[in-house]
């Protein structure tokens, strides 16, 4: 009789372990307004997020006035502040010390599209550099941009559009 319990016991624990899934860490989606700051993240209600995988380097500021209202901002900033117009849709990936957050952000996000990954757009421009850990589509833009001198691989009196 000891047989069969010792071999229901030991059919539970590797259903415990192999048979369960593992727990997931919760990640939260952010949907909103986005106001683009002069470093180049993004304020989203109380939150303020930071793109993941990209550094963003100081630009000198730049006015932009072929649009109403006139801003002036690192370009960068005037980057995104064009692209975006509005809303985003960010996945968070991280809570930093200081309650601001990393995150995947996309622009022009709907239920059948995923939109413009915001970060993957800003090294196309050239306006970010793809940090250590970031996906590999990222270094290859970053690439892509330096190889053609664009944004920060460039002029200095290129225009943004």
């Amino acid at each position: 009789m000891k047989a069969p319990k010792i071999a229901a016991h030991s059919l539970f624990t590797l259903l415990v372990i192999f048979g369960f899934p593992a727990a997931t860490i919760a990640v939260a989606d952010i949907t909103g307004y986005a106001l683009v700051q002069d470093d180049g993240s993004l304020k989203v209600g109380r939150r303020t997020i930071h793109l993941y995988g990209i550094y963003i380097p100081q630009t000198p500021v730049t006015c932009r006035s072929f649009l109403q209202p006139r801003r002036c901002a690192p370009r960068a900033a005037l980057a995104l502040d064009f692209k975006i117009q509005g809303f985003v849709h960010c996945k968070e990936r991280e809570i930093y010390q200081d309650g601001s957050i990393n995150a995947v952000c996309h622009a022009d996000y709907t239920s059948v599209s995923m939109g413009i990954d915001l970060a993957a757009y800003l090294l196309e421009q050239g306006w970010a550099v793809a940090l250590p850990d970031a996906p590999f589509e990222y270094h290859v833009l970053e690439k892509i941009a330096r190889h053609k001198g664009f944004g920060i691989w460039g002029f200095s009196e290129m225009i943004i559009r």
